[in-house]
């Protein structure tokens, strides 16, 4: 029996993460303090967090040129419209993870936590897009599955085979810089 856990996808995220940011580096990590960012801190990197602040209408944080990377692990799609973020960002790099569109499953809506739901579930090539509207440049990209424990079913099945993570390394381009 595989069950997927959060600590899987910590591995595979920092695995990424440490291809691309191999220098101790100052990072504005998008969201509240969580695992990952403890993680990276462990790793040697000054990490700042967010501070829960509306990001759809306030993304002053990231308009501070002092970071060298913004990272940002499944936070984008609770955004009603990550694109003002995503122009505002002043540092130099970017490595951002989000949760893949399922042709088989709805979005995912929290009943209980408004701020626990995904206005965008992305096709890859939507994200990318996104990203370069936006004014970065993808370098590296990779996807992979979300399978649960074995259950019975067509989801359970699908979901050993079709990627639901999608994470990707970008620099800023040169004629974005303002």
């Amino acid at each position: 029996m595989y069950r997927y856990t959060p600590k899987k996808r910590y591995k595979k995220t920092l695995s990424f993460f440490e291809q691309y940011v191999r220098e101790k580096s100052v990072i504005l990590d998008i969201g509240i303090e969580n695992p990952l960012a403890l993680k990276l801190k462990a790793l040697g990197h000054d990490v700042h967090n967010t501070h829960g602040e509306d990001l759809d209408v306030n993304f002053s944080a990231v308009k501070n040129s002092k970071y060298d990377v913004v990272t940002a692990f499944e936070i984008l799609e609770h955004l009603v419209s990550p694109y003002p973020l995503l122009k505002a960002i002043k540092a130099p790099k970017l490595v951002v993870s989000v949760p893949l569109r399922l042709w088989f499953a709805a979005a995912y809506r929290s009943k209980s936590d408004l701020r626990d739901r995904h206005y965008h579930e992305f096709e890859s090539w939507q994200f990318d897009w996104l990203l370069e509207k936006a004014g970065w440049r993808i370098v590296a990209s990779e996807k992979w599955t979300n399978p649960g424990r074995f259950t019975l079913g067509i989801r359970p099945l699908l979901r050993w085979f079709t990627p639901r993570y999608y994470i990707v390394y970008a620099e800023r381009t040169m004629d974005s810089v303002t």
